[in-house]
């Protein structure tokens, strides 16, 4: 069983203001940065989750376990196996973001209100997991999106990176309304 970083994640989340500040997430990958604008008018408790975990370091040095060419880029399992998480899980906030190049998601079992810290984000667009997965963010500009494309074409076994793709360093970036 994880340890429930819960406790952590709620006391790095006090200072997150979503009516003063605009909220993007650094992913510093060994393949480049990824910039993502977080969407919490659609889905807050989604970007408060990530805030606090990307606050903790909780991110630092993971992986992306699970790549699929032409569907998604998946992170966010302490494991490396996409079966871990922080120890809780968070409700669903299922809202009419498209699933589309960039946009990014959160993970999930087959329980809609399983989310813990296993995020994707989309390489095409995935029509499907249109309100069946909680879309809370996007990449913020083009460079990001070649990052995320970058990373989706990786050779793989399966679909884990033969050579992992880490994420170095993921940081909370907060700009002023």
């Amino acid at each position: 069983m994880p340890a429930n970083r819960k406790v952590e994640v709620a006391a790095a989340q006090k200072d997150i203001d979503f009516d003063k500040y605009n909220y993007q997430v650094e992913l510093d990958t060994s393949l480049g940065k990824i910039t993502l604008d977080l969407l919490p008018a659609v889905a807050p408790g989604h970007c408060l989750n990530m805030l606090g975990l990307a606050k903790i370091g909780y991110y630092d040095g993971l992986i992306f376990h699970r790549v699929i060419s032409g569907f998604m880029i998946q992170g966010g399992c302490p494991e490396g196996s996409g079966t871990g998480g922080p120890g809780y899980t968070i409700k669903a906030e299922f809202n009419a973001t498209p699933h589309e190049p960039g946009v990014l998601s959160m993970a999930r079992t087959s329980d809609p209100n399983s989310a813990g810290s296993q995020f994707f984000i989309c390489l095409e667009r995935v029509r499907h997991l249109d309100n069946q997965y909680t879309a809370f963010g996007r990449t913020a500009d083009a460079a990001s999106l070649q990052v995320v494309k970058a990373i989706g074409v990786v050779p793989t076994g399966g679909d884990r990176p033969k050579t992992p793709v880490v994420m170095k360093t993921v940081r909370v970036l907060a700009t002023p309304k």
